[in-house]
C-alpha cells in the first residue's frame, strides 16, 4: 500500500502558481522561496516516488521513527533527528517503514540560491543529525512559516517574513557540519591531553601521542598548533612545568627531586626549560612572594 499524502492530523499548503508569482516578484524572495510545506505525524504507507526529480529542491526532517530516502540510486535510512536535502532534478524516492512510520516534516523550495543552501545543508550526500537543542528550534521555525503561509500568505510582509524565515532555518543547520567537525578535533586534542596528564611523570613521544588518539602526526600537529597554539610536546612539556610550579609551591621536594619525578634526567635542561617557560629560575620561583 503506498499513499502520497492523506494521513490523519496532516498539514500542507502548495502554493498556486499565481502567487508563487506575486512572491517572486519581490525581490527578496527570489533568492529563496517555499513553494510547497507540510507536515506528515506517523506516515503510514507513505510513498513519493520522482525517477526525473522535480524543478525543486527538497527538505525532508524525520522526528519520529523512520524511512528511506533513495538519491539517484543511492539509499539512506532516515532516522530520527535527521534531516535530508534533495537536489533540484535529481532522481529520487522516499518512504516510510511500516513498523515504525516516521513523522516528518518538510518542504520544496527554489530560488537563485536555493543550490546554494541546498550545498550548505550537504545536499544529496545523505542524512545530517541534529542535536535535540537543534531539533526543537527547527520545529520551532517551521511552524512560525507554516503559520505565516497559511493565515497570511496574500500578504508581501508575511511572504518575506515566511521566505526569511525558511533561510534562517536553513542557514542556522548548515553550521552544523562544522560544528561537528570541530567537535571531533576537540576530541582528539582532549584525548591527547589526557594520556598527556596520565604520564606527566613519565616521558612521551610524539608517535605514542599519536597512536593513542588514532590521529597520523601531521594531523595532530596542525590540530594542536591550530587550537591551543603549540605542538603535542611542547604543550606536553608546558604541563609537566605547570606541574613543576605546583610541587614548588605546595611540597619541599628539593629541585633535583622535582625533575625526576617529572621524568627528567638531567636537571640542568630541566631548569633552562622551566625558565624559558615561566620566566624564572626554579629556584627564583619558589622564592617569589605568591597569593
Amino acid at each position: 500500500m503506498k499513499k502520497t499524502d492523506g494521513f490523519a492530523a496532516e498539514k500542507i499548503i502548495v502554493l498556486p502558481a499565481y502567487l508563487l508569482e506575486q512572491i517572486t516578484a519581490h525581490p527578496l524572495n527570489r533568492m529563496l522561496y517555499i513553494t510547497d510545506i507540510g507536515f506528515f505525524p506517523r506516515a503510514q504507507y507513505h510513498y513519493r516516488e520522482r525517477p526525473e526529480g522535480c524543478d525543486t529542491c527538497i527538505l525532508i526532517y524525520c522526528a519520529e521513527g523512520e524511512g528511506r530516502v533513495s538519491i539517484s540510486g543511492v539509499l539512506h535510512t532516515l532516522r530520527e533527528r535527521q534531516l535530508v536535502v534533495i537536489p533540484a532534478d535529481t532522481p529520487h524516492a522516499y518512504w516510510t517503514e511500516t513498523e515504525r512510520p516516521w513523522t516528518i516534516y518538510w518542504f520544496h523550495f527554489k530560488g537563485e540560491q536555493a543550490g546554494d543552501y541546498t550545498a550548505l545543508l550537504k545536499g544529496g550526500s545523505g542524512p545530517l543529525t541534529l542535536a535535540a537543542q537543534d531539533s526543537d528550534k527547527f520545529i520551532d521555525l517551521f511552524h512560525q512559516c507554516y503559520d505565516l503561509l497559511s493565515g497570511g500568505a496574500y500578504s508581501a510582509s508575511h511572504q518575506i517574513l515566511a521566505m526569511q524565515t525558511a533561510a534562517y532555518a536553513m542557514s542556522s543547520l548548515g553550521i552544523l557540519p562544522e560544528r561537528e567537525d570541530e567537535d571531533r578535533k576537540r576530541q582528539y586534542i582532549e584525548s591527547a591531553i589526557h594520556l598527556m596528564n596520565l604520564r606527566l611523570e613519565e616521558s612521551l613521544t610524539l608517535d605514542e601521542i599519536a597512536q593513542y588518539t588514532q590521529v597520523s602526526k601531521q594531523h595532530l600537529n596542525h590540530l594542536f598548533k591550530s587550537s591551543v597554539g603549540f605542538a603535542p610536546i611542547d604543550y606536553y612539556l608546558r604541563l609537566k612545568m605547570r606541574r613543576a610550579t605546583q610541587l614548588l609551591d605546595l611540597t619541599a621536594l628539593s629541585i633535583k627531586e622535582i625533575c625526576h619525578t617529572l621524568g627528567f634526567k638531567d636537571p640542568y635542561y630541566f631548569s633552562r626549560l622551566f625558565r624559558k617557560i615561566n620566566g624564572l629560575s626554579p629556584t627564583d620561583y619558589r622564592n617569589k612572594l605568591k597569593g
